[in-house]
């Protein structure tokens, strides 16, 4: 089965050639950058939650560290966890050392890490 982009997803219309484009402006993951084929996606369309400047309810977002939370909750991001585990770049240097192939201990880390950080958006909801 094709892995989907956030753009397939949410159906925002504002990926490279978008419907939308003209009126909400191109997406900064949904047109070329350094994030594509970033687990398994075009651009950054399967890395959304760690670019700067994609839609959120209809709001442009902040950087990483002010969206993650959010992003969270996002059915797309969960989709992702449920595809990938927690086997997946999540921070844009889980992403360079996915782009690397650096997996080794390295990668067994981050695994870690996307466990015990999908556990605290998890219990944060929850509050």
């Amino acid at each position: 089965m094709k892995k989907r982009n956030c753009w397939e997803v949410k159906k925002c219309g504002r990926q490279l050639g978008g419907e939308r484009v003209a009126v909400d402006g191109l997406c900064p993951a949904g047109s070329p950058n350094e994030y594509d084929g970033v687990n398994g996606g075009q651009y950054a369309g399967r890395f959304c939650w760690a670019i700067a400047g994609t839609l959120c309810r209809g709001q442009p977002s902040g950087t990483y560290a002010r969206k993650i939370q959010d992003c969270s909750h996002c059915e797309f991001f969960q989709q992702i966890v449920k595809e990938h585990g927690f086997d997946f770049a999540i921070t844009q240097e889980d992403a360079k050392q996915w782009q690397e192939k650096k997996y080794s201990s390295a990668h067994r880390t981050s695994i870690h890490r996307n466990q015990f950080l999908c556990q605290i958006f998890v219990s944060e909801r929850k509050v």
